[in-house]
């Protein structure tokens, strides 16, 4: 197989640990019964409206939590970055894509936005020094999977789609990816992805103990 020399990576749930098991913590924190926080976000009308803005950069994240905090029936003061709390890094899938890019493959970050103030996600991991493209959906008030934006990353890459490979946890932002010629990986487990990005790449991204 021809491999790929392009690496195109979401950043929560690829980068980071599970959103959906930080959410599962924050309503367990807030006293809401399990999977009220994501429902509110993709199943309500209007707080899938009010995530959907978040992410295209159309509201501010302090609006966004005033008004979510409302319809969860909580105090959304600093909303986001209590939900966000047990979001941590994975230390698994930064330290293959730093090794893909030492061996010559451009890495990029395609990301939906949830704001940057007061919770800015993305504070003190220096993106631009550690990756050869970033996209942070608010700044092109789009979002995924909206398919110009995958368009945008891939000028941003300066790479065909048949070149690239990308990671996302969300089935539904795939798709665009495919339509493009970029081969897909749906994020679940980090080994799992590294394993396969190594068949993509053709390059072994994982180091002996």
């Amino acid at each position: 197989m021809n491999h790929r020399t392009g690496l195109i990576l979401d950043f929560g749930g690829v980068l980071t640990t599970s959103v959906p098991a930080c959410a599962a913590a924050f309503d367990r924190r807030a006293g809401l019964p399990e999977g009220t926080f994501l429902s509110v976000i993709a199943k309500n009308p209007e707080g899938a409206a009010l995530w959907a803005d978040l992410e295209r950069g159309a509201i501010t994240q302090t609006e966004w939590n005033e008004r979510t905090g409302a319809l969860l029936g909580v105090d959304g003061t600093g909303l986001l970055g209590t939900v966000l709390e047990d979001l941590h890094l994975e230390p698994r899938l930064i330290a293959a894509a730093q090794v893909a890019r030492a061996a010559g493959i451009k890495v990029g970050i395609f990301s939906n936005s949830i704001g940057l103030e007061p919770c800015d996600p993305y504070l003190g991991h220096d993106l631009a020094a550690h990756y050869d493209a970033v996209l942070i959906s608010e700044h092109y008030r789009a979002r995924k999977p909206d398919p110009v934006l995958y368009r945008t990353m891939l000028g941003l890459m300066d790479l065909p789609g048949e070149a690239c490979v990308f990671v996302d946890d969300t089935a539904r932002n795939l798709p665009p990816a495919r339509e493009l010629g970029i081969a897909t990986v749906l994020a679940r487990d980090p080994g799992d992805t590294i394993a396969q990005l190594e068949t993509h790449l053709g390059l072994r991204l994982t180091h002996e103990v």
